[in-house]
């Protein structure tokens, strides 16, 4: 983060002094002075390569232009975390002095620093492109297409042919950047496992709903399709909100970007770094020792020494101590623990997201929403509340009155639909400690998003409307550098996306009414419209942040009370909300990581298209051969371990909150009903941080304060707790803070390719572990792996205890 020093740039004292140092009109300063490159440069925090594209592009900016740019910063990024303060201030100095525009000719470097700053915010804030997230499945995508494709680029005879009436050929010539950028936006969309994966299976399967249609192939590949391709299509209708404008930076992209350049760049200037040395490793070395160091090193926390990887030093001192594990304890405890882990898996356990290059002050705003969840939760298993002290602390499974797993069998009829009877004679469901606090703060953040991008992004949104109604990316407000460079391609028609949308409809409705689902037509447009509501919000949180608010509570929540004691009926709801709006943000983040590849948009569709239906068709002849070929599948007695716990979970919770309904769990006299709470947390939390900053517009502490994050770390718990999320606080502050202020140029080199090959280096040692030691039972006894599951942290520990026959709660004939 750029803002953390007090030192303020001094930029319209320098042009004052400038002014009464001249008697006429001096010449307008070249772009290139030393002057304005130092100022901008260490006001922006970026690299003389980063100035050089923004001093070319500063230089077509007339004076009312910069300051009509100006203007739209300071007002969308007036408590935008990640723009430095010292630079906003400088624009609203300059804004506001009518003098430097009455006479131009005596503010020559003032106006040549400011067009630069401005066109750097256009560049796609050069700040913010510093600050991305890694997914996993893409870099391994990356590095196993590299070799592929300059394999091919050897091997394969340049020949041509035709194909609907264009030439195309084989071999055109060198793999470059493009076409590697391409395949891994196909193979990022081909590594999703598709949602209704899960539904099918839950339905097929004679433990579970036990409805033998499932297995109809017809039946099985309309609803992958139409849950596939419906976010597709919802994501190019939201391009004018979340691709094209500039402050929407999908940081995820930007280090396979990194990773990318590592490999078709051909040269790699020497920058200065820590030690005051100059480094020459390019890129591509340092990835590759860096990736290769970690495969080596992964072995030790991953298999060898898994000790290292959850490192829960304190809780080994008494592992039966019942407080001190439940502190300390990193599998079964709340985590609190300094040094918890040396696993670099550990670090990006949180979907890949790296702390390397997810910016600062996320990592600090989750780290306070999940102290806070901590001592939520101390208090309600300490004091009994709910009946959490009969459970396990901190755990996502679901019990009975009698401290067992839920029986969902117990409460359900043949077809899966709740039946009263059987659920008076059994059991409510009860949640653990750790688990209310997760709902709490789901709860939370779903209103906090609404109001947090109204507060702060409603400009931007007001923007993406009217551009949505613009014919052609050239008529984008204030276009960038990238969206200048893309109007050279044809774009793709909104026609095209709304015709992708209305088909998968289409299939999806034919799936639901034409098979005996229980369900209706409705979840499908339900579940759109929840999607549509929350697509634009969370999506610029993601952009910007790079992390992703999923809505698979807030869909569970509201399909299970419109389809009561329907477990079917809310699986599909949830599909067509959450999974909707998750592909949807996928989708759109891979359409910005073409934009900023310059890959045409006609190109990038197709692609995807294909991808899509590719990975859709293989995904369904999976699942069958797994539904019908694997004996005993998704049991705990499965021979070959395919127990599905997955799928387990999913049935629970399909039960839990579509057949016996959140109604019953968080309605009017429910036993968590007081957990709604949450909603109006949400909304009241970023309204008080708002009008702090307006009552104390001094205090840079408050301008840090990110209400979305804050409740984004307390869903942390149940299954995960401090000790994941603290490591990365450390390694962000020394990358984004430490190392960024003072080493820009070797951190810019670096950092994500660093991130990329760590990750990409855990990846494949894990996959080698797998499936050449663990797939054979092959194991090593020996303390370093064995002392992770002593006492406590073995088997959870509970603070109170049933007597035999004794059950806790409500009595029989009291819960409904």
């Amino acid at each position: 983060m750029a803002d953390q020093g007090n030192e303020k740039v001094p930029v319209m004292k320098e042009a004052g002094a400038q002014r009464t140092a001249t008697e006429g009109s001096p010449k307008l300063p070249e772009y290139g002075t030393d002057e304005v490159i130092q100022t901008v440069e260490h006001d922006l925090i970026i690299t003389g390569d980063d100035l050089a594209n923004v001093q070319e592009a500063a230089k077509e900016l007339s004076l009312e232009e910069t300051r009509d740019i100006l203007r739209d910063v300071i007002q969308n990024h007036e408590n935008d975390q990640n723009f430095p303060i010292q630079v906003l201030q400088s624009m609203k100095e300059f804004v506001a002095n009518d003098d430097v525009f009455d006479h131009p000719d005596q503010y020559g470097t003032l106006i040549a620093e400011m067009a630069s700053l401005s066109s750097g915010v256009l560049i796609n804030q050069l700040f913010y492109i510093r600050q991305p997230s890694i997914t996993l499945e893409a870099n391994v995508a990356q590095l196993l297409a590299y070799p592929a494709g300059k394999a091919w680029e050897a091997c394969v005879p340049s020949w041509e042919f035709k194909l609907f009436g264009q030439t195309h050929n084989l071999n055109p010539g060198k793999f470059n950047k493009k076409e590697h950028m391409l395949i891994t936006i196909m193979a990022n969309v081909g590594f999703t496992t598709p949602y209704t994966t899960d539904i099918i299976l839950s339905q097929f399967l004679p433990q579970y709903f036990n409805q033998k249609y499932a297995s109809h192939f017809s039946y099985q590949i309309l609803i992958t399709l139409g849950t596939n391709f419906i976010g597709y299509g919802i994501a190019g209708l939201t391009r004018h909100f979340l691709v094209y404008p500039v402050h929407c930076v999908w940081p995820a992209s930007l280090v396979t970007i990194a990773l990318n350049q590592s490999f078709h760049t051909e040269t790699d200037l020497a920058v200065p770094g820590p030690f005051k040395r100059i480094y020459t490793t390019t890129r591509l070395k340092l990835f590759t020792l860096a990736f290769f160091g970690m495969f080596v090193y992964f072995w030790f926390p991953g298999y060898i020494f898994q000790a290292l990887s959850l490192f829960s030093w304190l809780s080994w001192i008494a592992p039966d101590n019942l407080n001190l594990a439940t502190i300390t304890g990193m599998s079964n405890g709340l985590g609190v623990n300094p040094l918890p882990t040396f696993d670099w898996n550990v670090l990006i356990f949180d979907e890949g997201r790296s702390p390397l290059v997810l910016p600062f002050f996320f990592w600090w705003n989750a780290f306070i929403g999940i102290v806070t969840g901590g001592f939520l939760i101390l208090g309600l298993w300490y004091t009994n509340t709910y009946n959490t002290g009969y459970l396990p602390i901190n755990t996502p499974r679901v019990f009975d009155h009698f401290t067992d797993y839920y029986n969902v069998s117990r409460a359900i009829d043949y077809r899966g639909i709740f039946d009263a009877a059987k659920y008076e004679a059994y059991s409510p469901p009860f949640l653990s400690a750790g688990y209310l606090s997760v709902y709490l703060y789901f709860f939370a953040i779903y209103t906090c998003v609404l109001t947090w991008t109204f507060l702060y992004h409603r400009h931007e949104i007001w923007n993406g409307l009217k551009n949505l109604f613009r014919s052609g990316q050239e008529n984008v407000l204030h276009p960038d550098v990238h969206n200048r460079l893309m109007t050279r391609y044809p774009e793709c028609p909104e026609w095209w996306y709304l015709l992708v949308l209305l088909a998968s409809i289409g299939v999806s409705l034919g799936a639901i009414l034409g098979w005996p689902t229980y369900t209706t037509a409705g979840v499908v447009f339900y579940g759109i419209a929840l999607c549509l509501v929350f697509v634009v919000p969370v999506g610029i949180v993601n952009a910007i942040t790079g992390f992703e608010i999923t809505l698979n509570v807030l869909a569970e929540f509201i399909g299970g009370a419109w389809n009561q004691g329907n477990a079917l009926g809310m699986n599909y709801f949830k599909a067509f909300g959450y999974v909707t709006c998750s592909h949807t943000l996928r989708f759109s983040k891979d359409l910005k990581l073409a934009h900023y590849s310059k890959i045409p948009p006609r190109h990038t569709f197709a692609g995807q298209m294909i991808a899509t239906l590719v990975a859709s068709f293989v995904a369904v002849s999976i699942l069958n051969f797994q539904m019908t070929q694997i004996p005993g599948v998704c049991t705990a007695t499965q021979k070959d371990h395919y127990t599905c716990p997955g799928i387990n979970q999913f049935f629970t919770a399909a039960v839990l909150w579509g057949t016996v309904g959140p109604r019953k769990v968080f309605g009017s006299g429910g036993m968590y009903t007081v957990l709604l709470v949450g909603f109006p947390i949400g909304v009241v939390v970023p309204l008080a941080v708002f009008f702090a900053r307006k009552y104390f517009p001094t205090q840079r502490w408050l301008r840090d304060i990110h209400p979305p994050a804050v409740f984004y770390g307390g869903i942390y718990y149940a299954p995960y707790n401090m000790s994941y999320l603290w490591p990365g606080v450390v390694v962000s502050y020394f990358s984004h803070i430490w190392l960024k202020t003072r080493h820009t140029a070797f951190w810019a080199k670096y950092n994500y390719v660093l991130s990329a090959a760590f990750s990409s280096g855990v990846a494949i040692a894990a996959i080698v572990i797998f499936f050449a030691l663990q797939m054979q039972h092959v194991s090593i006894d020996w303390w370093g792996n064995n002392v992770v599951a002593q006492g406590c942290e073995d088997t959870p520990c509970v603070r109170l205890t049933l007597a035999d026959g004794e059950y806790f709660g409500p009595r029989m004939g009291e819960f409904h």
